[in-house]
């Protein structure tokens, strides 16, 4: 019995010997052609699958040990640097559209100004809207027609009432005239009777 212990126990030496030497071996491999070019991830996984626990301890080799650390500390500068690149160019962004949003609002503020510009006209120095405007200016407009219109037809009136007027005037006149000629004849008429009454009285 104490026979096959010692064997068993050779026999556990000898495997975990031959363990070691394998991982010892495999370890071996061109670590600095493997490490440095590869991911964190890879090199995690390539020290998993070349490695082996022994109560719950994990053997590595200081080397492959030291060369992770620098690949981690390096990937971890370039990362903290590639972060703050990356945050001095979104702060350069942040800047830029800040400012393309302040002259966005310079232009629209500008193109509101030339619109209601563009649609307004000043009246006795006020900004009128362009349709009010119209509307003011037809209306105008409207006034003066109807006061050409009733001026127009006043004048057309009074041409006529003077026309008339006239006309009867120079009606008036001629019956004047007619009547003052009749008058006349009349008086010649009894004139000359009279003067031929006294003729005949002297003569008789």
């Amino acid at each position: 019995m104490e026979k096959i212990k010692i064997n068993m126990l050779r026999f556990a030496g000898v495997v975990v010997l031959g363990f070691g030497l394998r991982s010892f071996v495999v370890c071996q491999a061109p670590v600095q052609d493997i490490l440095p070019k590869s991911t964190l991830r890879d090199q995690m996984n390539y020290v998993q699958e070349k490695t082996r626990i022994y109560d719950n301890y994990r053997a590595i080799r200081e080397d492959v040990f030291q060369q992770i650390k620098r690949n981690s500390l390096d990937s971890l500068q370039v990362s903290k640097t590639e972060i703050t690149r990356l945050k001095v160019l979104a702060e350069s962004k942040n800047r830029e559209i800040d400012s393309l949003n302040s002259t966005l609002s310079a232009r629209e503020k500008e193109l509101q100004e030339m619109t209601t510009f563009r649609n307004s006209i000043r009246l006795f120095g006020i900004e009128v809207d362009k349709r009010t405007y119209k509307g003011i200016m037809w209306l105008v407009i409207a006034i003066l027609s109807i006061i050409l219109i009733s001026g127009f037809l006043s004048y057309k009136r009074n041409r006529i009432v003077t026309h008339n007027t006239r006309k009867e005037f120079e009606d008036l006149k001629k019956e004047f005239e007619a009547y003052r000629k009749a008058s006349r004849e009349a008086r010649e008429k009894m004139s000359m009777a009279h003067f031929n009454e006294l003729k005949k009285l002297r003569t008789g």
